[in-house]
């Protein structure tokens, strides 16, 4: 997924609750020059939309800053929330086109029906739901799909047999659990449980 944000420079000296009040969120670009990085603003609206459909560090955002001439694909940083009100209150975003590989996380799409749970009444156990992977910029995939219908009572899917796309690698322990059947639970144990409780 592909998302398009317009921002604007930020004036030097302005401050950010006055920027809040006027219904401007503050914002910050960096690594489109190296080190350097340039104070933006994002209207509110655009933010909070933007926030429904992005998550930090998995979504690549073309990024527009009309007033300076600047436009490039970023990903979402940072996002800081405020702490009772629940809207966002500054953005970080990074250039990511002139860069190599980055590192993000990639969330997990549990696809089928297992057979163990199916045939056996065994419960499907996701043990992770997302997965750090390496990859070039134009090679960012929102989801991987992971298809669990061969799984059987007892047996489990590691990180090591994810058929990732092309030009992605995963960065997490090849031995880690992703997802397991474990068995269902006995009579007996619902006794013991009923009885513990």
């Amino acid at each position: 997924m592909e998302l398009t944000v317009e921002s604007k420079k930020r004036e030097v000296g302005t401050k950010p609750n006055a920027l809040r009040r006027s219904g401007l969120i503050p914002a910050v670009l960096y690594g489109h020059k190296g080190v350097e990085s340039v104070a933006l603003t994002v209207e509110a609206k655009v933010a909070e939309r933007l926030l429904e459909k992005a998550s930090v560090n998995n979504t690549v955002i073309d990024l527009n800053v009309a007033d300076m001439g600047w436009s490039g694909k970023t990903l979402l940083r940072e996002v800081q929330i405020h702490p009772w009100k629940g809207f966002p209150y500054h953005l970080s975003f990074f250039a990511i086109a002139a860069h190599g590989p980055i590192d993000l996380e990639v969330r997990l799409h549990f696809v089928g029906e297992a057979t163990g749970v199916k045939n056996s009444g065994g419960v499907l156990d996701t043990v992770i739901t997302q997965l750090q992977v390496r990859c070039a910029p134009d090679k960012i995939v929102d989801s991987i799909e992971i298809n669990v219908s061969t799984l059987e009572v007892g047996s489990s899917l590691y990180v090591r047999d994810i058929i990732l796309p092309e030009g992605v690698t995963a960065l997490t322990d090849g031995e880690q659990t992703v997802v397991t059947v474990v068995a269902p639970r006995t009579s007996d144990e619902d006794k013991a449980t009923a009885a513990e409780s």
